[in-house]
């Protein structure tokens, strides 16, 4: 099963206690990373947290529904007032509020499942090994007023096996954008003119099935969820980490619409 919290204490302490029921626990930190781990791991169980940072349990729910991946899903939160009055929402076996007991967790995991019409199995469920699929190899806009930014970009998504095109400027990218199609865009947020975050919509409307990783200078956390509210897939920060994008662009490629480009 996959833990999935923003708090790596209240996830220690889960994944320690259901470890010791037997069961074999992944962990995620954020909505994001849980969806990848739903990919690469295929878990039966997901322990979901409603709250969290890059990516929240609802949106995590919703895309793990249009997937179709089978897999059952328990809520924790540590707000009440998140609890929906009445019967529980579609695709949710159990919501659970923090501070609870692990003995009303384990019950919930035992209990039969109502929400997907399958019965819940009597212990821990057997792994499933699979081989992770291999990464596909996208094409990728990458959109940075510096130059060598731009080149280490297109070096790290060339290592990484895609194709990278570079442009310097917002209104290059949206003519890019109308050339030729893309798999992914990578948008510097802070450009002089037309900044990524200004770019965004107009970028999103032109390719809207298109994923736009925001790519920032700095830790900024309030920019980073002005670019998710606007439409941003995912942002990093720069220097980018080589293995972060990694898996960046391939959950985007993931979860990008089949019918896109």
């Amino acid at each position: 099963m996959l833990v999935v919290d923003d708090e790596p204490e209240f996830r220690q302490l889960v994944a320690g206690c259901l470890t010791e029921e037997g069961f074999e626990v992944l962990e995620a930190g954020d909505g994001l990373e849980a969806l990848l781990q739903l990919k690469r791991e295929r878990p039966g169980v997901l322990l979901l947290d409603l709250r969290m940072p890059r990516l929240g349990g609802l949106e995590v729910l919703r895309r793990v529904q249009a997937l179709g991946q089978s897999v059952r899903v328990l809520i924790v939160t540590g707000f009440p007032e998140d609890v929906p009055p009445g019967a529980l929402p579609q695709g949710v076996d159990a919501i659970l509020v923090k501070p609870f007991e692990m003995n009303a967790l384990l019950q919930a995991l035992r209990a039969e499942t109502t929400s997907h019409g399958a019965a819940a199995p009597d212990g821990p469920a057997a792994p499933t090994p699979s081989e992770p699929p291999a990464r596909r190899r996208a094409r990728v806009l990458v959109v940075d007023d510096d130059p060598d930014v731009g080149a280490t970009l297109i070096e790290v998504l060339n290592v990484l096996g895609h194709e990278g095109h570079w442009v310097a400027d917002g209104p290059g990218a949206l003519r890019a954008l109308v050339e030729a199609p893309f798999d992914v865009v990578l948008l510097d947020i802070l450009m002089p003119g037309l900044s990524g975050l200004d770019a965004l919509p107009s970028i999103r409307a032109l390719a809207p099935g298109v994923p736009v990783i925001m790519v920032s200078g700095a830790a900024d956390e309030q920019l980073g969820r002005r670019a998710l509210a606007r439409g941003a897939f995912d942002y990093v920060v720069k220097p980018v980490d080589l293995h972060y994008l990694a898996d960046a662009v391939e959950l985007a490629l993931f979860l990008r619409p089949t019918s896109a480009g």
